[in-house]
């Protein structure tokens, strides 16, 4: 099996306005973020999606309705919103200042901000000391975040068809997650655009992507 997906990071939120951290939690998209949809439905808007699969947090659905009116197949083209396309969760930290959450997790290893943790430890490390600094210890580690993830793909595989191209909403860090993952020399350590494309190719027991982070050249 082959799908071709075109994974869009959805557009900003006031919560991304204010610097606020955001996974589970969600805030409705601002008028820019409205426009970010709206642009990436623009350059997506030839492609014949047979299928559209959005996180299930508010951001993303709103992205992704932005997204399909642009579209001239729109009618035809079915939805699904699977809780397995989340961002990663924060646990205690969901909703705080970002800064502050990064000063707290880097206390474990000395650092106090997100670049030099993210380019230090990496994505996947830096996700459980996430964890492992939650007081109420909630919030995903990289083992259970990937589990959740890999989940997600194979529900797109289940409901796809070989050669099928889809549409993909979701977000930020999981979309950085994915590159990092599958092609780590596509992750430069610049986060993930509000309305950005990224290519993947999904194959049955292989992801690999063809570009990242992208606003033009769709």
């Amino acid at each position: 099996m082959k799908i071709t997906a075109y994974i869009v990071r959805h557009g900003q939120t006031y919560l991304n306005l204010y610097n606020k951290v955001q996974g589970w939690i969600d805030s409705p998209l601002t008028e820019k973020g409205i426009q970010d949809a709206k642009n990436a439905g623009s350059k997506l808007s030839g492609i014949n999606f047979q299928s559209a699969f959005t996180s299930d947090s508010g951001r993303a659905i709103e992205t992704g309705d932005e997204i399909l009116k642009c579209n001239r197949n729109n009618m035809n083209i079915i939805r699904y919103q699977y809780p397995e396309l989340r961002e990663q969760f924060h646990g205690y930290f969901e909703g705080d200042n970002l800064e502050q959450m990064w000063q707290f997790v880097g206390q474990q290893v000395k650092i106090n901000d997100e670049s030099t943790v993210l380019n230090s430890f990496g994505l996947e490390k830096a996700r459980d000391l996430i964890a492992k600094a939650d007081l109420y210890n909630n919030a995903e580690d990289n083992k259970t975040f990937w589990k959740r993830l890999d989940r997600g793909f194979d529900k797109i595989r289940k409901n796809s068809n070989d050669g099928d191209q889809v549409l993909v909403v979701s977000h930020g860090m999981t979309i950085r997650s994915i590159v990092d993952r599958y092609a780590p020399d596509l992750d430069i350590g610049e986060a993930t655009k509000n309305g950005s494309v990224t290519k993947v190719i999904i194959e049955d027991n292989d992801i690999k992507v063809e570009y990242f982070n992208r606003l033009e050249n769709i």
